[in-house]
């Protein structure tokens, strides 16, 4: 198999008809020797593959035997892949020209750099971020990410208020560029399975003194909401259940029980609240998220234990207060206030 300086990898399950409208300028804008594009088939049963294997033969195709989610799918599928570069995109992503280069340049230069994330913008409505990184990734004190671009629903419009490259604290895997030594040593929590994945990867990494970076200088569009919609009770108990597994993992230890005690309280809140709306499903998401985070407890405590041998927990990316009450009660519905 020869070996490309970057390798762009899609992780598919059921998504045709992303891949019908997409793949062509992920294919068009990366028509370069040094690159090579793949995607990775979660066993879909729409005929994707086919699909791929009719239109695109210069795309390499990876067939799963069976659906492993996001985290486990690409770390199996960057297993196969020799590349100086992984570029880990999204099927429902557009990208635009000359989109590569200009990132693969600034990290061929600041080898201290792990991640790049490009500035992601809506869809349907390009003059907006897209809730999924937006203009990257930040956490608060307890735990709870936003965007600069994003915070919790509020989206702003790009008013080139975010053009300057900036240390940021996780980029998100709709569109993340990381060296394939970065990723293979670290890869994604394979029991995440989905949803912030991105974010233990990246906290990892700083962990050891990797930098992660926002470059505005590209720009992709994404769809959101391509594989699990914003509404689905299922997705909802994949951000509660994975938001405390990753703060019990990398969390140092004078922090840990005070912060996890904290968010378990306020998920309890928020339980409460669902009930109030009559949304029971939804309630049912939380505590399944809680009982399968005591269930996870042992293995989380041995990954722990590797996560506490590293460098550093300080972090300047970690916002020192807490964004949803500053949201809500304070106001500050932009990153720029906060």
């Amino acid at each position: 198999m020869n070996k490309s300086k970057v390798a762009i990898v899609i992780l598919n399950w059921n998504g045709k008809h992303f891949l019908e409208k997409f793949l062509p300028s992920v294919v068009n804008y990366s028509n370069d020797s040094q690159y090579s594009v793949w995607v990775a088939d979660n066993k879909s049963t729409d005929n994707s593959v086919e699909y791929i294997k009719q239109n695109f033969q210069q795309v390499n195709i990876i067939e799963f035997d069976q659906n492993y989610g996001f985290a486990l799918g690409y770390n199996k599928a960057l297993e196969q892949i020799e590349a100086q570069y992984f570029i880990i995109l999204n099927s429902d992503v557009e990208v635009s020209p000359n989109w590569i280069s200009p990132i693969i340049e600034f990290m061929d230069k600041n080898q201290e750099v792990a991640v790049v994330q490009p500035k992601i913008l809506s869809y349907n409505n390009k003059k907006m971020f897209e809730y999924a990184g937006a203009a990257g990734g930040f956490i608060d004190n307890l735990g709870y990410p936003f965007c600069k671009g994003r915070i919790l629903n509020k989206l702003e419009e790009d008013k080139g208020q975010y053009n300057e490259i900036d240390n940021i604290f996780w980029a998100t895997g709709a569109c993340l560029f990381i060296r394939k030594n970065d990723f293979l040593e670290n890869k994604f929590d394979a029991d995440l399975f989905a949803h912030m994945e991105e974010i233990d990867l990246c906290w990892r990494l700083k962990n050891k003194g990797k930098k992660i970076i926002y470059f505005p200088y590209v720009e992709v569009y994404h769809v959101g909401g391509g594989s699990l919609p914003n509404n689905s009770p299922f997705k909802l108990y994949l951000n509660y259940r994975n938001n405390l597994l990753i703060l019990y993992k990398n969390l140092p230890k004078n922090k840990t029980f005070t912060k996890i005690i904290t968010r378990m309280f306020l998920d309890g809140l928020s339980a409460l609240v669902y009930i109030l709306r009559f949304e029971y499903k939804n309630f049912g998401a939380v505590v399944k998220a809680h009982f399968h985070f005591y269930k996870l407890l042992p293995k989380y405590k041995q990954k722990r234990a590797l996560q506490i041998e590293t460098n550093s927990f300080s972090h300047q990316e970690i916002y020192k207060k807490n964004i949803i009450f500053d949201f809500y009660f304070k106001k500050k519905i932009y990153f720029y206030t906060t």
